[in-house]
Order: structure tokens, then C-alpha cells, then sequence
């Protein structure tokens, strides 16, 4: 049996992620789809034979794969394809959003809905400062069903919309949707304004037709993932299809990020379902491409539709947001997960609603250990108080916070909550000088950011800190660019269980690697957030080449 490895990938130096490791490796050897050892070019003949591929890549940097822990990528890429992109700054004014949506009514019969894809906070981000009205959509069309859905939280919908959605002064929503309490906004006469939260799931919007959901899936992953560097992606479940045809397309070799879906409960099935998923749908791709790793809930909204459970009544109502389930329910939740050896991840944006969760799971004993261990996303992200912090750390879940927010949405905080929602904005140096490890993700979804998909902008909110406006956030919590790429590398795969096989470049470990279109260590900061991947692999298979770097087989 030979000892040569299959391939070998060469650069200029090899930025391991593994703590401690030496800095002059300039390769990597590769049996199997995973990582043999590290080498020097000196080295290349003790491991390239007659058959080896060889890929040079010349003086770029290697690195491991990106890991994405909470991604909507089924939702971003069924949104591609039935939205019109109407975010700012492309979309500057209502105006603006009036014309793009109007253009969008070339070829559709009556009746066909139109969607427009905005932001999260597109009041905060249109000039004026303030969303389409009702009637404004009107003026585009009154034959056509609109929904602006501003980040998934917020739409605002036109007067047919509102009457094929059965939305009228008479409807009354129900008491909760998969998201949070919906909410019917209403003018002084009892009429719907068109403004509605926290019910997209509710609302009869097209959708991806089945025989295009493949094709979509394919290639908004390599679109949006793949070409910044992206190899493991922890998906928030959309629906039971998707999750098929990501595996599909694992098992014919069209997948280029391994997934690990989370199952969306109620969302995407019941939770008892969830729990026992094998029961209801197959997967037959190679579990290390394509897995179930847990399942997600919602405890609370958004922000923006004003339904995070916080602790300071938002201002000008005496409301403080809603924790969107009962503790017998998140009882059952973790029971089952545990029974099941599935992973709990539950959205809480608020502090409230993530010291409620602790509370709820000191009284069961706490999180379990290892690859189980219970996540909640969105903590780090605003915590004005470090008692929240303390509850974490008593409960043992695992924060899961997204740096892109500080750009998104950061500076918004004070809109809604005052002097409240200036402390404690993602206070990443703090929590990591007093141990914790934490990951960073996209949480791409309707009305993300263009850019959100791409780690390295994640790691330029991460040390840069600016908001949309420009404004710096927290100047002192910034984080040196060795830390934020660990967020995004080996304490990424340690939060989804893998750390042992992926997040850093060392022998035994998969061969997910991948070479920026420059070294972020010899740019100037700003320069970060347009990195991208010009070579990505991923268990071994290259999955993107954009130079052609193979040189010929057995180079040694």
C-alpha cells in the first residue's frame, strides 16, 4: 500500500488555526478526503508520488474552510428566485422602491404576486425614515397581490394582498406564529395600515417550484457560500424538501459545504416529529456531508417588529416583548433532544427571553455536554446586563452571537429600548477575556445584508465595529483579526461538535481548505470585508478553482 497522498495542496504559508502550531508550513497532504500531515515545499517529494494532483496556489495563504453555524441558506435561495431585491442602498427612497417593484410587473398576469426583498430596519435605512405605506404600494398595482418583506420580521403588504391574505378589520391573528406574536398593525379606524410582524409564515407568498428547488439550492450555495470560502454550514431548516435536496445533491456530488440541519419546530415540523425526523423523511447522502444536528425553536421576535423579550419596556409602551412558548413545551423540547442525541438551538434576541431559557434549564440540570450541548443564538449580541452573561455561564449553553449585526442593525438598538440598548453592544473582547469561545454566523435570511454570507466581512465587523451610518460601535470591544477568524474557524466547529474534524488544518482532520484572494494579515482593515475564496476544498474535493493551480500529477 503506498504512503503517497492523493493530493497536496501548496502556498505560501499555512494558516493552521491550531493553537500553538509551528509557522513555516507551506502544504497540505491529503489521503481519503483528509488531512495526512503538513509540509514544507522541500517536503513535497515524501508525499507526492506518480498519481498525486498537485495544486499550487503560489504565494497564497491556506487556511480552513469557513464554518457558518446558523444559516437560512433553503430560505436565501427560494428568496433569489421569487423576490425582487429592493434593499437599500440600492433602494434609496420609497420612491426608488416604487419604480423596482413596478418594473417587476413586466410579464406577470393579474393576480400574481409580487415580492420585494428589503432589509432588516428599512425604515432606519430609507430616506425619510420610514416604510411604504399601503397605499404607496397601491400606486404600483392594485391587480396584484405586493408584500415588501423587510428581514422577515416586518412586511408591509398591499390592499390585495391584504384581501387574498384574508386580512381585514375583522381578522384576528393567532396567538403565536413560528416566529413570535403576530401582529396586525391598524390606523385609528380599526383598518389594517398593511403593516404586519411576525407572520410571513402566515401569509400565502409563491414559493420555489419543486423541480427548480435543486438548481436554486446548488447555486445559491455556491454563489453566497462557496466563493468566500464557506465548507460547513449549520442550516436552519425551511422545509423537509429542502433538507432532501441538499442530500441529493450531496449524493451526486453537487454539494459543495457539508450541512447540518437544524429542524426548524414548529416551523418546518412538529416537535415530536422533529425529534423522530427519521420517521417522516430519508437522508441518503454520507452523514458527514449531509446530517441532523438538533433542533431550533423561536423564545422570542425581533427588534424591529418590537417582539424581543427584553427587560426595559420599549419605548413609549409599556411592553417588553413576549416569550413565545411555555416552559412545559421547552421541558419537552429538551427531553427530547436529549433522548434523541439531538442538538437544542433556540433563538432569543432578548435578554429577558435568554435568562428565561437558563432559568427553564437550571431546573432540568442544566445543558448536557459534548456535541449535544444546548446553543442560544443571538447571545452576545446586546446584553446590557452581565448578570444575562452569569446566567449563561450556570446554565452551560453555548452563545451563538453574528458580528455582521453590528453593521446591520447595531446602532438601532437605542431607537427602540433608549439608554438600555447603548450597553453591552456585542461585546466580544469582554466575554473572550473572561474565557468564552465564541463562534460568529451569517443568519442570512430575507432581507440580509448582500455581503452577510461572507465571513470575512463578518471578521471586518468584528474588528472595524461600524455601523450602517458609519458610526463606530464599542470602539474598545474590537478583537485582534487571530480571534475573529477563530470565531469563524475552530470555534465555529467546536459549537456545532467538530471541532475534532474540522476548524483548523492539522492532521486526521477533514480536508476543508481554502486560499483568500489575499492574506488577511498583510491587509489593511477595510480591505477585509471584500476578501474572497480562490480556491475552496472541501473533504478533499476542490470545489472551486478560479486560477487553475493543478500542476501535473506526481510533480515530486
Amino acid at each position: 500500500m503506498t504512503n503517497h497522498a492523493e493530493t497536496v495542496v501548496l502556498g505560501q504559508r499555512v494558516i493552521t488555526m491550531e493553537p500553538g502550531a509551528r509557522r513555516d508550513w507551506q502544504g497540505v497532504a491529503i489521503r481519503d478526503g483528509r488531512i495526512t500531515r503538513l509540509i514544507r515545499r522541500s517536503e513535497l517529494a515524501e508525499v507526492a508520488g506518480p498519481h498525486t494532483v498537485v495544486h499550487d496556489l503560489g504565494e497564497r495563504v491556506l487556511m480552513p474552510g469557513f464554518v457558518d453555524v446558523h444559516a437560512h441558506s433553503e430560505v436565501m435561495c427560494r428568496t433569489g428566485r421569487t423576490t425582487i431585491d429592493c434593499r437599500a442602498p440600492g433602494c434609496g427612497s420609497v420612491a426608488d422602491v416604487q419604480e423596482i417593484l413596478s418594473q417587476g410587473l413586466a410579464g406577470r398576469a393579474p393576480g400574481e404576486w409580487i415580492v420585494g426583498q428589503a432589509n432588516l430596519f428599512f425604515d432606519r435605512k430609507l430616506a425619510g425614515g420610514r416604510l411604504p405605506t399601503r397605499a404607496e404600494l397601491d400606486r404600483v398595482s392594485c391587480d396584484h397581490p405586493i408584500a415588501l418583506r423587510a428581514g422577515g420580521h416586518i412586511t408591509v403588504l398591499n390592499s390585495k394582498a391584504l384581501e387574498v391574505s384574508g386580512i381585514d378589520r375583522n381578522y384576528v391573528p393567532p396567538a403565536f406564529s413560528t416566529t413570535g406574536p403576530p401582529q396586525v398593525e391598524r390606523d385609528a379606524g380599526g383598518e389594517p395600515t398593511g403593516v404586519v410582524k411576525e407572520m410571513d409564515m402566515l401569509l400565502p407568498l409563491p414559493t420555489v417550484a419543486a423541480d427548480d428547488l435543486k438548481p436554486a439550492l446548488e447555486a445559491g450555495i455556491r454563489e453566497s457560500f462557496t466563493r468566500y470560502g464557506v465548507t460547513c454550514i449549520g442550516e436552519i431548516s425551511e422545509t423537509t424538501e429542502g433538507m432532501q435536496a441538499f442530500s441529493e445533491l450531496a449524493e451526486e456530488g453537487r454539494l459543495p459545504a457539508a450541512m447540518r440541519f437544524y429542524i426548524w419546530a414548529p416551523g418546518t415540523m412538529k416537535l415530536e416529529h422533529a425529534a423522530r425526523w427519521r420517521e417522516h423523511f430519508a437522508l441518503g447522502a454520507d452523514p458527514a456531508d449531509v446530517r441532523v444536528q438538533g433542533i431550533k425553536l423561536f423564545a422570542d421576535g425581533g427588534f424591529s417588529a418590537r417582539s424581543a423579550a427584553v427587560t426595559c419596556p420599549y419605548l413609549g409602551t409599556d411592553s417588553c416583548g413576549e416569550i413565545a412558548f411555555s416552559k412545559y413545551f421547552f421541558r419537552r423540547a429538551v427531553e427530547l433532544t436529549a433522548g434523541s442525541g439531538l442538538q437544542l438551538s433556540v433563538h432569543a434576541n432578548g435578554d429577558r427571553a435568554q435568562q428565561w431559557l437558563c432559568a427553564r434549564l437550571l431546573e432540568l440540570g442544566g445543558a448536557t455536554s459534548g456535541p449535544t450541548r444546548m446553543r442560544i443564538e443571538h447571545a452576545a449580541n446586546l446584553m446590557p446586563d452581565i448578570e444575562t452573561m452569569e446566567w449563561w455561564a450556570r446554565a452551560g449553553i453555548i452563545p451563538s452571537p453574528q458580528a455582521v449585526f453590528i453593521y446591520t442593525f447595531g446602532e438601532y438598538f437605542a431607537d427602540y429600548l433608549g439608554d438600555f440598548g447603548r450597553r453591552g453592544l456585542f461585546p466580544f473582547r469582554s466575554l473572550m477575556e473572561q474565557g468564552w469561545r465564541l463562534n460568529a454566523s451569517s443568519d442570512v435570511w430575507v432581507g440580509s445584508e448582500p455581503e452577510a454570507t461572507n465571513p470575512f466581512f463578518s471578521i471586518w465587523c468584528s474588528l472595524k465595529r461600524q455601523a450602517w451610518s458609519g458610526a463606530i460601535l464599542a470602539a474598545e470591544e474590537a478583537i485582534p483579526l487571530e480571534e475573529a477568524l477563530r470565531m469563524h474557524t475552530l470555534d465555529g466547529a467546536a459549537t456545532l461538535g467538530e471541532a475534532d474534524v474540522r476548524g483548523s488544518l492539522a492532521p486526521g482532520k477533514y480536508a476543508d481548505i481554502i486560499a483568500p484572494s489575499a492574506d488577511p494579515f498583510a491587509v489593511p482593515i477595510d480591505a477585509l470585508r471584500h476578501l474572497e475564496a480562490d480556491f475552496v476544498m472541501a473533504r478533499g474535493r476542490c470545489v472551486l478553482d478560479r486560477n487553475g493551480t493543478v500542476s501535473a500529477a506526481g510533480a515530486a
